[in-house]
């Protein structure tokens, strides 16, 4: 793995990491609606993103994050807003530990998805990794049950599904627009905050933070989640280790969950560590397949939006 596209695989795990502390975060805001939440996290963070843009580099910055093509637009913002839409949407109808289960399909699907990419090959280490991890991802959650299904709890379960498939094929997508900048993200961020605050003006009943924990939490969030992890993720998907990031992907709902241990919002337990060690090892397990001399060795440069 060359320099750069190491340096890419990094800012890719720096995203993750950011997004182990969604959880936790998000319990520390108060009872701000999901959309709601949606939209002062992302408005901020992509207005702040456009910020220094412009502060580094004028006008020409800003013309680069915000004059992109149309094709360029709609993978940026659907991506980020569809991912955010039927997640949320999936937590109404299916119990959040089912939901989750099938949203975190994302990193299998972005690992099988891989072999697609430009200059990637799919190994079978990658796909045992992965399996791997997915493993211990339902042995964290502890798995659905099957005794109790409804219509509207299916209905949950397929949105959450779909909000798999959108996250993988816009982690793919930004792979294949490698031309458009990755200062673009900040606009994008910033397009979703304004539609989901329409979502929210139509639907929900505003609900502000508290005290200044509840504050310094949604500052957090719309810096870190919500802000700079897109940039990074984007920045890993376009130039990284596609297959090694989406493998390390199932190391973000053990982070997650370690954090809300720490936090007295969870207790340990025996499946918890069982889910942690199968997660571990199938990070390993990638990680072995793609080392300096078994991996492709590509710019992750790609095709022109």
């Amino acid at each position: 793995m060359n320099g750069a596209r190491r340096l890419a695989t990094l800012c890719g795990v720096g995203a993750l990491l950011l997004w182990s502390t969604l959880a936790v975060l998000a319990t520390t805001t108060g009872p701000i609606p999901p959309f709601q939440l949606t939209a002062v996290t992302f408005a901020a963070g992509g207005a702040l993103g456009l910020a220094v843009h412009g502060a580094r580099g004028g006008r020409a910055g800003l013309r680069r994050a915000l004059i992109q093509p149309p094709r360029a637009w709609a993978v940026g913002v659907g991506g980020l807003f569809g991912y955010h839409v039927l997640y949320f949407a999936a937590l109404r109808r299916a119990p959040a530990a089912e939901a989750g289960l099938f949203n975190y399909l994302w990193p299998l699907l972005l690992v099988l998805g891989a072999a697609l990419a430009p200059g990637e090959r799919l190994r079978p280490g990658h796909v045992l990794g992965a399996l791997l991890g997915f493993s211990g991802v339902g042995l964290l959650l502890g798995g659905p049950a099957l005794d109790t299904l409804d219509a509207t709890r299916l209905t949950g379960d397929a949105l959450a599904l779909a909000g798999a498939f959108v996250w993988a094929a816009y982690s793919l997508a930004s792979r294949r627009f490698g031309d458009v900048p990755t200062e673009s993200v900040s606009a994008f961020s910033l397009a979703t905050g304004l539609l989901a605050l329409a979502v929210h003006l139509a639907l929900e009943a505003p609900c502000w933070p508290a005290d200044a924990g509840q504050w310094a939490a949604l500052t957090a969030l719309a810096l870190g989640p919500a802000g700079v992890s897109f940039l990074l993720w984007d920045r890993g998907m376009k130039a990284g280790d596609l297959p090694l990031l989406a493998a390390l992907a199932y190391g973000t709902p053990v982070a997650s969950t370690a954090l809300l241990v720490a936090a007295g919002r969870t207790e340990p337990s025996a499946h918890l560590l069982g889910a942690c060690a199968l997660i571990v090892f199938g990070a390993v397990v990638a990680g072995r397949a793609g080392r300096p001399g078994r991996s492709p060795q590509s710019s992750g440069s790609s095709t022109r939006a």
